[in-house]
């Protein structure tokens, strides 16, 4: 089979995901939120979370003004999972 004949065959049968492009984002943050009322009692995972909200967030909108609403809060929670994660082995 050559490249030409799965580039036709994939052409006829176009990829369709489960969750369509304008929900993915809203689906993705319910994800994390429940994951974060789930585990409320474990520090490392509610600032691993709040580290990956922080910087999608800051993903969608990267400005100068969000660098240090955003941006360095992100950073400053994975540093502090990442060291502690570190210190424990």
């Amino acid at each position: 089979m050559s490249l030409n004949d799965v580039w036709a065959a994939a052409a006829s049968n176009p990829y369709s995901p489960v969750i369509g492009k304008d929900s993915q984002f809203a689906v993705g943050f319910s994800l994390l939120i429940s994951g974060k009322l789930k585990n409320h009692c474990d520090v490392d995972v509610l600032l691993m979370q709040e580290g990956l909200i922080l910087t999608g967030l800051f993903g969608l909108n990267q400005s100068l003004r969000n660098l240090p609403l955003l941006g360095i809060p992100a950073s400053l929670a994975f540093g502090y999972v990442l060291v502690m994660q570190e210190n424990e082995h």
